[in-house]
């Protein structure tokens, strides 16, 4: 009797060809719903979709450890409430990119709209260009990184997470922030109501060294970073700080 070794069994050497889906073809809720369909990962782990034409909510909702590339822009709310899913927008992205995002990763070679990453609780958003206002808006634990700038008002009320920009930031960044970190390498045009620089520790260092590395940014380094956040005086209503509310 012969042994198999399983490790190098045609069984373990399979490179599965992605499926792929022409939105010029296909209808965009046959696209979603086969995603949703997904029996086994590990057999389906590829899925491509072309002429996507700024479609909006393009893979809305993915649920399983799979790869699915993009190939162009798209318009609103691509990937929102994503999990395990690893999405990849070649091309940019319109508003809301990653909204309410679980888990999983999202890149957008090219820009990103309005509110990308608003809401999102958890997983990785890279945005290689420019991000819009209200990037990272009531952010609940995602982490966020932009290559680029992004506009005014980002960060506004954010709870948790950590949200990397390594070109500038607008006005406001960071308007009645809770407990979110804001590292940003160029400059800021403006603090919003309760957000103050702060002191870059060694463990600020770690996180942000961390979510390069995840990245694949290997060009800069977090030493050149300032970081932001909660100066706490917005918690509880306070007559000094009238003015802020």
């Amino acid at each position: 009797m012969h042994s198999t070794n399983l490790a190098t069994s045609p069984l373990h050497q399979v490179n599965y060809a992605p499926k792929v889906f022409d939105l010029s073809k296909n209808t965009l809720r046959e696209f979603n719903q086969a995603l949703h369909e997904v029996k086994d990962a590990s057999t389906e782990p590829n899925w491509e979709v072309i002429n996507p034409k700024g479609s909006h909510a393009v893979a809305v909702g993915a649920e399983h450890p799979i790869s699915i590339d993009v190939q162009g822009s798209v318009g609103y709310y691509c990937g929102g409430m994503n999990q395990l899913s690893t999405i990849t927008v070649h091309g940019s992205a319109g508003p809301g990119v990653g909204e309410n995002m679980m888990s999983g990763t999202i890149i957008v070679k090219g820009d990103a709209s309005q509110y990308a990453g608003a809401t999102g609780r958890g997983g990785l958003l890279v945005i290689e260009g420019n991000a819009s206002s209200r990037c990272g808006i009531s952010m609940k634990g995602i982490n966020i990184l932009v290559r680029g700038n992004i506009g005014h008002m980002s960060a506004f009320m954010a709870q948790s997470g950590n949200l990397v920009v390594l070109g500038d930031a607008g006005d406001a960044l960071g308007d009645s922030i809770y407990e979110a970190r804001l590292f940003v390498r160029g400059s800021v045009k403006s603090l919003g109501a309760d957000c103050i620089k702060k002191e870059m520790r060694p463990e600020h260092i770690a996180i942000l060294q961390d979510l390069l590395d995840r990245a694949g940014i290997t060009d800069v380094k977090p030493e050149e970073f300032s970081r932001y956040g909660s100066a706490r005086t917005l918690y509880n209503f306070n007559i000094d700080n009238a003015d802020a509310y």
